[in-house]
Order: C-alpha cells, then sequence, then structure tokens
C-alpha cells in the first residue's frame, strides 16, 4: 500500500511541478480565465506525454473538474 501511495504522489508532485513551470514564466495575468485558459493548455500537452496509465483516473479527473 505505501508503495502505491508513492507512486501516486510522485505522478501528482510531477503534474504539479509541470503546471508551475508553465505559469512561473508569467507573474502577472490579465485575468482569471487567462489563467485557466493557460493551465487547460498545459494539461492538454501533459496528458499526451503521459504514459503510465493512473488507475481510478476517469473517478479522480472528475474530482479535480473545475465546478462553475
Amino acid at each position: 500500500m505505501i508503495r502505491k501511495m508513492i507512486y501516486i504522489t510522485n505522478a501528482v508532485e510531477g503534474f504539479h511541478r509541470q503546471i508551475r513551470k508553465v505559469t512561473k514564466n508569467k507573474s502577472v495575468f490579465p485575468n482569471d480565465m487567462s489563467v485557466l485558459k493557460l493551465i487547460y493548455l498545459a494539461l492538454n500537452n501533459i496528458s499526451k506525454k503521459w504514459t503510465m496509465p493512473v488507475n481510478n483516473w476517469a473517478m479522480t479527473a472528475q474530482q479535480l473538474r473545475i465546478k462553475s
């Protein structure tokens, strides 16, 4: 169980690192929508490079969706 948690934690940390890398380049955003668009585009690029399947990803993605 601990090994599984470590793998999940590493994947989440890697995801956050890639999002930070994209948002760090720009210090000020004109509005909230511009940040959301940038993160959306980064997420698309990250998902194209993703090679390791994540267990229960559909449920996890649903919980992470931004609710408007």
